[in-house]
């Protein structure tokens, strides 16, 4: 089998490269144990780091860069032997002849005698597979997993991969033999931010720019790279901050091509739809997907893959987070029992605005509905509690008779219990015909207003609405209405 000699070699140092050393610090410490994992999202700067720690640990490093077509055993195992060479010469040799063999003997029996080799490399070294994420042959799986289990003491493996490997995981982290670096210790903080973009990438940005375009990329740095690229000859720093979005041209291109495109098409539409979603929960999901899943207007629309089980339809909206989670795909945990979720925020920017061109391209379609979407969660968030958040997606919904009901709260107006900004946002976006038309909404307009001491219009909405009910008939709820007008 030919051997493409690129797959070995050990990436140079960018030029536009940030020292990070509290991370190098973090890859020195995890040489006294088995195994290294650096999972996270496209775009942290996996690869750039490991390449960096190697040029400076002082160890001996076999490299070996992962595609699609190492999932065939043979071709991995062909791969795995020539990287080890570059620290051990002979390394593999005495094996080599039997991959190609016309029967040659099982997986286990090779790795026996190639890790029998390794015990003889004199000195400490390492062996980095990267891109891993691309392997999802199981004999392939199963033959790391034998080698993980298995490396000798002098062998220190290093594995940089988009979605956690089918590896014990849990036991090694148990026994102390696993070293992490996952998204939140891959973020550029602040100051490598700054040396990043004023240093490697010739800007001259006050703290203030860096710490807004820091938090607003969540020390993305790939999307630091992209700001700084498409920064480069505007002169209004402040206005791009402000419109740097994931609906960015670059930012979007990247998106599409190294995270969205890649999945399969259920996963893609689950990703459209919970984008309407400032958090997640498994069962938020389900109410929020389960209607709509049954109709098909985007189908065939989307890129589609093959990494996801066959019964991924079936899965709960829990199983589906958690696999976006070990996944790395921009979903970022809000607590330690895997309960809520939200998503990076440049990642929802371009989620929502791809929802929106299909909600424009399946007008008329009562199949692909967004307001639907939104409908399902405030019912979702009504029966658990949660009446403010209820109440902004209701009024997502433009469901004006479901929002006034959460907002008159039955007798505690929402404004009276923490929702006064998103009830004032709403009663000033609503036309002067909607209000005109619904003294409630004048009144509590009113209300709202004295609430936060802003009294300037509250007489004129009042006469407003009294003028409204001077017609009409004195129920409960007018008299009501009446009363609490003579309260304002």
């Amino acid at each position: 089998m030919p051997i493409l000699s690129t797959k070995l070699y050990i990436p140079p140092n960018r030029p536009e490269m940030v020292l990070r050393s509290r991370l190098i610090d973090r890859l020195n410490e995890g040489k006294q144990r088995k195994l290294t994992l650096i999972s996270a999202s496209p775009g942290f700067g996996k690869t750039t780091l490991v390449s960096e720690w190697l040029a400076g640990c002082g160890r001996p490093a076999a490299w070996l860069s992962l595609d699609e077509g190492d999932n065939d055993a043979a071709r991995f195992l062909t791969y795995l032997f020539a990287a080890l060479q570059n620290i051990g010469a002979n390394v593999g040799e005495g094996v080599f002849g039997l991959l190609q063999s016309p029967q040659p003997p099982s997986i286990e029996s090779i790795l026996t005698l190639l890790l029998n080799e390794m015990t003889t490399i004199p000195s400490p070294s390492i062996l980095v597979l990267d891109d891993y994420h691309v392997i999802d042959a199981t004999p392939v799986q199963e033959a790391v997993s034998f080698l993980v289990e298995r490396l000798p003491v002098q062998m220190h493996l290093v594995m940089i991969t988009r979605k956690d490997p089918h590896l014990p995981l849990a036991r090694l982290r148990a026994r102390g033999q696993l070293n992490e670096l996952r998204v939140a210790d891959l973020r550029f903080t602040a100051i490598e931010a700054a040396g990043f973009l004023n240093e490697a990438m010739g800007l001259s940005l006050s703290p203030e720019d860096i710490s807004r375009l820091e938090t607003r990329t969540e020390g993305w740095i790939a999307g630091l790279q992209l700001a700084a690229i498409s920064m480069q000859g505007h002169n209004d720093t402040k206005g791009f901050i402000d419109s740097f979005t994931g609906s960015h041209r670059h930012v979007m291109d990247y998106l599409m091509e190294e995270v969205l495109c890649q999945q399969p098409e259920s996963i893609q539409l689950f990703l459209l739809r919970t984008s309407v979603l400032d958090r997640m929960s498994g069962s938020l999901c389900d109410a929020v997907t389960r209607r709509s899943a049954q109709h098909s207007k985007m189908k065939g629309t989307l890129a589609a893959s093959s990494s996801l089980p066959p019964d991924f339809t079936t899965a709960s909206g829990q199983e589906v987070l958690e696999y976006l989670e070990q996944s790395n795909l921009f979903l970022v945990s809000l607590d330690n029992e895997r309960r809520w979720y939200r998503y990076h925020h440049l990642f929802a920017d371009l989620l929502r605005q791809r929802l929106h061109q299909h909600r424009t391209a399946s007008a008329g379609d009562e199949g692909w509905d967004v307001g639907e979407l939104h409908m399902h969660a405030s019912v979702w968030y009504e029966k658990n509690g949660l009446e403010i958040e209820a109440f902004q997606h209701a009024v997502a919904a433009n469901d004006v008779p479901r929002a006034v009901r959460l907002m008159e709260g039955g007798g505690m107006p929402l404004h009276f219990r923490g929702g006064v900004t998103p009830v004032m946002s709403w009663l000033e976006s609503l036309p002067a015909a909607t209000l005109n038309a619904n003294p409630s909404l004048l009144v509590m307009h009113a209300s709202a207003l004295l609430f936060v001491s802003q009294t300037t219009g509250v007489e004129q909405k009042l006469q407003a609405a009294e003028a409204a009910l001077q017609d009409a008939v004195l129920d409960d709820n007018n008299k009501n209405l009446i009363g609490h007008i003579a309260s304002v």
